[in-house]
């Protein structure tokens, strides 16, 4: 059975098409069909002058038809859609989803934070990890930063920051910002042992590609501050031809390293995993719960 999850971040928009069969121990295995990725942006717009301008705005509608098409080659019985800050804040983002809607008939829901930071987990990374330690989810976005904590087999919160890379490159994110993310860390921490990260996001995911590292390891604190001096070195420009990155890319990823070792110094977090998740991922394992009748298979 395919089932489709549409992502509308403030960065880029996001179709991913998945494969949910069952395997030999009777649970569901989830197999990427395809992805696909168009840098809409739409956070510059918004993050500026508080809505989404009309050029974007048709980029938009554009992007969910073409996703439309390909929904239909694939055959796709199933969809799950959501966007997420760039769409909270901006004050046209009802009426422009209305749009979508009867062009395309696709129903997008504008979720919030908390719900962003819930579909994340979805993915049940955790559950596969030492149950004796505590784990840090750090999923870095265009316009939020949503972190949920798990301790043992205990979930500890799950929280979404107005911290995200296209604020940081428009200077959208006040000193009182990351205050409060720290203070709140160093909250809910203290009574918390050594805490391991775990990171998902396009930028944590381009860091781990340029490291080389094994699949499964994790790359430490130093490492990301290495890429982030590095980084911040050089211009965009130079960025895109150094390291072979997309200019939607080059531009973020200094920004989205900031986050990612800001967090992991405030929660005393050395090392961080990579599995390569993200909120797609999660509303596809969320649409599948929605659909499945655990007696008798699906409805």
């Amino acid at each position: 059975m395919k089932l489709a999850a549409i992502d509308i971040g403030s960065n880029a928009a996001r179709l991913l098409i998945s494969e949910a069969s069952p395997n030999s121990a009777g649970t569901m295995d989830f197999t990427k069909v395809n992805l696909v990725r168009v840098p809409l942006r739409l956070g510059f717009d918004v993050f500026d002058h508080g809505s989404i301008s009309d050029k974007r705005a048709t980029h938009l509608i554009d992007t969910i038809r073409a996703y439309k098409l390909l929904l239909d080659v694939y055959e796709v019985k199933y969809l799950k859609a959501c966007a997420t800050s760039a769409m909270r804040d901006a004050s046209n983002g009802n009426m422009i989803l209305q749009e979508v809607r009867t062009q395309t008939g696709i129903d997008i829901q504008i979720i919030s934070g908390q719900e962003e930071a819930s579909y994340i987990y979805e993915n049940h990374i955790a559950e596969h990890l030492d149950k004796t330690k505590s784990y840090l989810y750090i999923d870095v976005g265009g316009g939020s930063t949503e972190l949920t904590l798990f301790s043992g087999t205990r979930l500890v919160f799950k929280e979404s920051f107005n911290i995200g890379t296209i604020r940081l490159l428009h200077q959208q994110v006040p000193d009182s910002a990351w205050q409060q993310l720290k203070d709140f860390l160093k909250q809910q921490l203290r009574n918390i042992g050594p805490v391991i990260a775990i990171g998902s996001g396009g930028n944590i995911n381009k860091i781990f590609s340029l490291s080389k590292r094994k699949e499964g390891k994790p790359l430490s604190l130093d490492t990301l501050k290495d890429y982030y001096k590095e980084f911040s070195a050089f211009t965009v420009e130079e960025r895109i031809h150094a390291y072979n990155l997309r200019e939607d890319r080059a531009d973020v990823i200094v920004p989205a390293l900031q986050i990612y070792i800001n967090v992991m110094r405030w929660a005393s977090a050395e090392e961080i995993y990579v599995p390569k998740i993200g909120l797609a991922d999660g509303l596809i394992q969320a649409l599948y719960r929605e659909i499945a009748v655990p007696a008798n298979g699906f409805q």
